[in-house]
């Protein structure tokens, strides 16, 4: 677990170096005078202290921190501030930390990518109207299991369950809807595997010019068409997206119902992607021991 610590901490705290002395290299100078006191806490602490939350098992950030951080880690974080002063540093390392996700945190693409949603409850659908917290930001939503009320996560992963891309949106948003945007999938190259949702032929005819292969399933309702044994196969190992979704809820745990604010909703949600990044085992297609298994019964 230190070793663990330690190296989490030292990739974000250089990381937030360079990012501090980028920022204020392209910050734009004002003329009034404004106080520089350093906090108690440095933001490499604060994102430490909230990814290692998604990966100990903890189900509230408050227990986590007064009964495990402040009592057993006085040795990794000798001066600590309160919990609610820590709620408001929270919320002042969103940008650092969507910034150490984007560019640290990501896989990269092998040709063989899955691409899938998942919904992010912000409450009971039929409670909608008293939710205050995200008025006029979260939607109401369907999915496979029913009606939701809150985001949507859209994410694409290789073969090896790296997330090579993310997207959130409202609940109401069609999954289609983050394909259209070239920025989503300028990382995927060759084949991307979806469900049903995904149909189009207007998003597959872009996809293609762009150098991606959409493969889904077929309606009941649409003409047969012929498709390769391979690619069969793989929309059967379509539940590997799946996997890391439930990995990334009951795991990580990116979901739950308890936020006060948005800002610390979006902490919350982009400090378990990257816990998921430093995961020892992540679910994968293991097709390069497959690879190696044939080259030496060919040799």
């Amino acid at each position: 677990m230190e070793s663990k610590i330690t190296e989490i901490f030292y990739l974000v705290d250089e990381f937030c170096k360079e990012f501090n002395k980028t920022r204020d290299a392209f910050s734009i100078s004002t003329v009034k005078k404004k106080r520089n006191r350093k906090f108690i806490m440095t933001e490499s602490e604060v994102i430490t202290i909230l990814i290692l939350f998604h990966t100990g098992g903890y189900r509230n950030l408050k227990h986590f921190y007064t009964n495990y951080v402040q009592l057993h880690l006085k040795s990794e974080f000798p001066k600590t501030v309160s919990y609610n002063r820590f709620v408001e540093l929270q919320s002042k390392v969103v940008l650092p930390m969507g910034v150490f996700l984007k560019t640290m945190c990501l896989g990269k693409c092998t040709g063989i990518s899955f691409i899938d949603s998942t919904p992010l409850r912000a409450c009971h659908h039929k409670r909608e109207k008293q939710h205050k917290v995200f008025k006029n930001l979260a939607k109401k939503g369907q999915c496979s299991l029913g009606w939701f009320y809150g985001f949507k996560l859209h994410i694409v992963i290789n073969d090896k369950g790296e997330i090579l891309d993310f997207l959130f949106t409202p609940g109401n948003i069609d999954d289609r809807a983050p394909l259209k945007n070239k920025n989503f999938h300028q990382k995927v190259f060759g084949k991307i595997y979806g469900d049903k949702g995904y149909i189009g032929k207007e998003l597959f005819e872009q996809l293609f010019i762009d150098g991606i292969h959409l493969v889904t399933k077929h309606r009941k309702n649409m003409k047969n068409s012929l498709m390769l044994m391979q690619d069969r196969i793989m929309l059967r190992k379509r539940a590997l997206v799946e996997s890391v979704n439930d990995e990334l809820k009951n795991i990580c745990q990116i979901e739950h119902t308890r936020h006060r604010s948005f800002d610390n909703f979006l902490s919350n949600l982009l400090s378990g992607l990257i816990a998921y990044h430093f995961l020892d085992k992540k679910p994968s297609l293991n097709l390069e021991i497959i690879e190696n298994k044939e080259i030496v019964t060919d040799a």
